[in-house]
């Protein structure tokens, strides 16, 4: 092809995965309640990370960009930002959970347990909890699933419960 051809993509996942890429998400068929998904890949918070989501979001408390405030708070050295680990979890779990969603319903029992600190690696997995065929709409479901945020150390830092609104295969029987 030369450059001057212009040549069309296709962003439906169907077509690209036919191609041979690789799966992206889950059909509501595919979850198995009680399976569970390791997450990859892992990801170390840099400082950097914490500050710039910080900064995006308007999270200016000093536990998590004052050195000299944390130093004198119960940790002793700053701590990543909260929603900075859940959004992480989250990104890390699409590939696995939401990939295909048609929407994120609903998101519960977010919890924080342990501090996450800057050069944390977290690692992520997802239970499945329940899988639900919609009783109104045939081509779709719901898949809940509890997320959990171990660091480096094994340490749970975070966990949360969400439900996902995923498509159904084509020709899936709603029954």
């Amino acid at each position: 092809m030369s450059n001057d051809e212009q040549r069309e993509f296709s962003t439906d996942q169907a077509s690209r995965e036919a191609s041979g890429a690789r799966p992206y998400g889950r059909y509501l068929e595919d979850f198995e309640v009680g399976a569970v998904y390791e997450h990859w890949p892992a990801k170390t918070v840099t400082e950097a990370d914490d500050h710039l989501f910080c900064l995006i979001t308007m999270n200016h408390h000093p536990l998590h960009i004052n050195d000299v405030y944390a130093a004198q708070s119960q940790q002793g050295r700053n701590v990543v930002v909260g929603p900075l680990v859940y959004s992480l979890a989250l990104g890390m779990s699409v590939g696995d959970v939401s990939g295909k969603a048609i929407a994120n319903l609903a998101t519960e029992a977010l919890s924080h347990p342990a501090p996450v600190f800057h050069g944390d690696t977290l690692f992520c997995e997802s239970e499945v909890l329940d899988v639900m065929p919609s009783r109104s709409k045939p081509d779709r479901g719901v898949v809940k699933v509890h997320t959990r945020v171990h660091n480096q150390d094994g340490v749970l830092v975070a966990e949360f419960k969400r439900a996902v609104l995923v498509p159904r295969r084509a020709g899936a029987s709603g029954t």
